[in-house]
C-alpha cells in the first residue's frame, strides 16, 4: 500500500502519517509545501518530533517516503507534471487531511478547502483511471453538520443543506465532502468528522495552541457565559489519528462516514472544571448562562479593538469559537467505538495537565533543532 497524504505537516496530519508508519503501510507519499527536497524534511521533523525520536523519523523518511512538493492552492499543485504523473502511478489510496481552518477568511477556506480538494480529487482520479483506487479518506469536520443546539448528531443526519453554517471553514468542508462523492462515484470513500481535537490523551504536550488558548482563557475566567451543564464534544488527537490510521486499512468498513468523537460521554462544563479542581487548579469559576449575550456582544467589540490595546486576538479567537461552545450539541460516536473497541479518553481525565503545558511554555512547543552533520536524506 502506498497512501498518499496531504497535510502531514499539520496537527492531526502528523498522527495519522505516524500511524501509517507505524502500522503497516509500505510507502508515504506526502505533499508537502516546500522548496526543496531538504526544506521538506525539515518541515516534516518539526511535525514529527511530537510522536517520535529523530533516528526513528529519519529511517522513515529516507526507506518507506516519497516526497510531492507542491501547494494545495496551484494547479496540479504547482509540481512537475512528471512528479506529479509519478505520483498518479504509484499511489493506491488517498487521506485528505490538509485544510485551512481560518473560520473568519472566505478567501483561505476557499482556495485551500475548495481549490485543494478539486487538486487533490485530480490526481485521485488519474490514479483510479490508471489501476483502480483502493480508498479515498476524506478529514471533514463535525462543523459541516451545521447551526444546531441541545442534539446529538449522528452520521446520517448530519448533513443538510438547509441549515445554515457558522462559518466559511464548516462551509467549504461540508461542501468538499460533496465533491468527493460527486468526482469519484466508483471509488470506495470514508468521510471521517472529528469533533473539537485537544491536545493529546496521553501526555501534555501539543504542538496546536489556537483552542487550547481559548481554553485555558475561559478556565481562568471567574465568570463563564455558560449553563454548567451544556456539554461540549471534545475528543484527543491520539484517538483521531487512531480511528483514521485503522479505518482507512481495512478493506471493507462498516460505514462511509464516521464521526470522530466523545458522543454521549462528552463532559459537562462542570465536569470539566470539577475535575480541573481536583488536580490542583485554583478557581471555581461561577456559571451564569444569562451572561452570554453580553458576553458575545463584548467579544465582538473587543475584536475590533486598537491593536495597542492587545486583546484583538484573543477576542477574535474567542469570536469564531463561541458558537461551538454555546451549542451544547454532541456527536454519536457509537460507529467509531465499535470499529476501535472503546471510546477516546474523556477530556476531564487529562485537561488539567494539558493546561499546565500550555500555560506555564507560553504556548509554545519546544521544538528541537535538525540534528548537526545529519543530511536529510541518505546517512550522516
Amino acid at each position: 500500500m502506498n497512501v498518499f497524504l496531504t497535510g502531514a505537516t499539520g496537527y492531526i496530519g502528523s498522527y495519522i502519517a505516524h500511524g501509517l508508519w507505524k502500522t503497516g503501510a509500505e510507502r508515504l507519499t506526502l505533499l508537502v509545501r516546500a522548496k526543496s527536497r531538504e526544506e521538506a524534511a525539515r518541515r516534516l521533523w518539526g511535525s514529527m518530533q511530537l510522536h517520535m525520536p529523530f533516528e526513528e523519523f529519519h529511517e522513515f523518511l529516507n526507506t518507506r517516503t516519497d516526497i510531492l512538493r507542491g501547494d494545495l492552492t496551484d494547479r496540479d499543485f504547482g509540481a512537475p507534471a512528471e512528479d506529479v504523473k509519478a505520483a498518479a502511478r504509484r499511489i493506491t489510496s488517498v487521506i485528505h487531511c490538509a485544510a485551512s481552518l481560518n473560520r473568519k477568511s472566505n478567501k483561505a477556506c476557499f482556495n485551500v478547502n475548495l481549490r485543494g480538494t478539486l487538486e487533490v480529487l485530480k490526481l485521485a482520479r488519474a490514479a483510479a483511471d490508471h489501476h483502480g483506487l483502493r480508498r479515498f479518506s476524506d478529514i471533514s469536520t463535525v462543523a459541516v453538520a451545521g447551526e444546531r443546539q441541545n442534539e446529538c448528531v449522528s452520521e446520517d443526519n448530519t448533513i443538510d443543506w438547509n441549515r445554515s453554517d457558522y462559518d466559511p471553514y464548516a462551509r467549504t468542508k461540508k461542501f468538499c465532502e460533496h465533491m468527493v462523492h460527486e468526482l469519484l462515484p466508483d471509488s470506495p470513500i470514508t468521510i471521517f468528522r472529528p469533533a473539537t481535537v485537544l491536545g493529546d490523551s496521553r501526555f501534555p504536550e501539543t504542538t496546536q495552541f489556537d483552542m487550547v488558548r481559548a481554553f485555558v482563557f475561559l478556565a481562568s475566567l471567574p465568570v463563564l457565559p455558560f449553563d454548567e451543564n451544556w456539554r461540549m464534544d471534545i475528543v484527543p488527537a491520539d484517538y483521531v489519528g487512531r480511528a483514521i490510521v485503522t479505518i482507512h486499512q481495512q478493506d471493507k468498513p462498516a460505514h462511509g462516514a464516521y464521526n470522530l468523537s466523545a458522543g454521549e460521554g462528552s463532559p459537562a462544563y462542570r465536569q470539566i472544571m470539577d475535575r480541573m479542581i481536583e488536580a490542583g487548579f485554583e478557581r471555581r469559576p461561577r456559571f451564569i448562562p444569562s451572561s452570554l449575550p453580553l458576553f458575545r456582544r463584548t467579544v465582538e467589540g473587543l475584536s475590533s479593538s486598537p491593536r495597542a490595546w492587545g486583546v484583538a486576538p484573543m477576542a477574535s479567537l474567542l469570536k469564531v469559537f463561541l458558537p461551538y461552545l454555546s451549542y451544547n450539541t454532541v456527536f454519536d460516536n457509537q460507529r467509531v467505538s465499535r470499529e476501535l473497541g472503546g471510546s477516546p479518553r474523556p477530556f476531564q481525565d487529562y485537561a488539567y495537565p494539558l493546561f499546565r503545558f500550555a500555560r506555564e511554555g507560553g504556548f509554545k512547543y519546544p521544538y528541537k533543532p535538525w540534528p548537526e552533520g545529519v543530511r536529510e536524506f541518505g546517512g550522516r
